[in-house]
């Protein structure tokens, strides 16, 4: 789940999609691989309960499964985070060791998961790199202004060189008040733009901030809220 741009909501889409997936019965399991920023476990509620990350698990110093921090409401869904916040990547550290890390999770003994969901980082560096490695497919997250389609046209080429032809994208923080009036891009105005597959589109929503603070992901609300619902 990538996007180029920071912000636009790649860590908000992954908690909730992850979230969504495990409530129709799917077993998951989310990668947080923004080493320096991770934010994905606070988006869950789940900070408290990280110990261990994937570099411990690659030093040796504890077992895959004591990595993997089981969510509070839906056991069949997994956050395994790459590293301590603010903490240095070993030099080493690459794209191998996710390949590793999907390998692992593929041939555990409890059964693999059905889907494994990579946060990516924002920008297009070698974190960015890092994280599309073992990926097969990619979910691009772009909002309708001109700097994150941008950012969005240049992860495109870039996931395509490194031979992810599976692209689809969401439309984030969509606003119909200001597509009426002229001052933002439609949502179709997008997909003529970049030319990918839609998954969706999902409005512009203040439950999200309060979602955030809370740690409690947006779709397990009830009443669902809109973006909850998209």
């Amino acid at each position: 789940i990538t996007s180029g741009k920071g912000g636009v909501g790649k860590t908000t889409t992954t908690a909730n999609l992850g979230l969504s997936l495990a409530r129709l019965g799917f077993s998951v399991v989310a990668v947080d691989a923004d080493v320096g920023l991770r934010n994905l476990d606070l988006l869950l509620g789940l900070e408290n309960r990280v110990n261990y990350t994937l570099v411990e698990v690659l030093n040796g110093d504890c077992r895959l499964d004591q990595a993997l921090v089981r969510d509070k409401r839906w056991s069949n869904f997994e956050l395994l985070c790459i590293s301590k916040p603010r903490s240095k990547l070993p030099l080493g550290f690459g794209g191998k060791a996710l390949i590793w890390l999907v390998d692992a999770l593929k041939s555990r003994p409890e059964g693999s998961p059905q889907f494994i969901l990579i946060d990516c980082p924002a920008g297009i560096d070698a974190g960015f790199i890092t994280a599309i490695t073992p990926a097969n497919e990619a979910v691009l997250i772009t909002t309708p202004d001109i700097t994150s389609l941008r950012d969005a046209d240049r992860v495109t080429g870039l996931l395509e060189c490194d031979g992810i032809r599976d692209i689809k994208m969401i439309v984030n923080r969509v606003r119909t008040d200001m597509i009426k009036g002229e001052d933002m891009m439609s949502v179709l105005d997008v997909q003529e733009m970049l030319g990918l597959p839609l998954l969706g589109a999902i409005p512009e929503d203040s439950e999200v901030i309060r979602s955030t603070n809370r740690g409690y992901p947006l779709v397990l609300n009830k009443p669902p809220t809109i973006a909850g619902l998209a």
